[in-house]
């Protein structure tokens, strides 16, 4: 039986640990980061509204907004 990594969900019942959730913008991101946290499909379109997006507000202030 293969043991999966300790970061596994499955460890805890299926619920992540704490030690490996993250939110907010502590680390470098992307356009497309923004668009994925948005709930959007990555496509040129899309893409384009976060980097505006990113332009207008701050990168940090972007993906805060739609991060608990």
């Amino acid at each position: 039986m293969i043991e999966e990594p300790e970061t596994s969900s499955r460890r805890r019942g299926g619920v992540s640990p704490d030690s490996i959730l993250h939110s907010g913008s502590e680390g470098e991101f992307t356009a497309e980061d923004l668009v994925l946290a948005s709930g959007r499909d990555v496509n040129p379109e899309n893409l384009a509204w976060a980097q505006r997006r990113m332009a207008e507000k701050g990168d940090r202030a972007a993906l805060d907004e739609l991060l608990p």
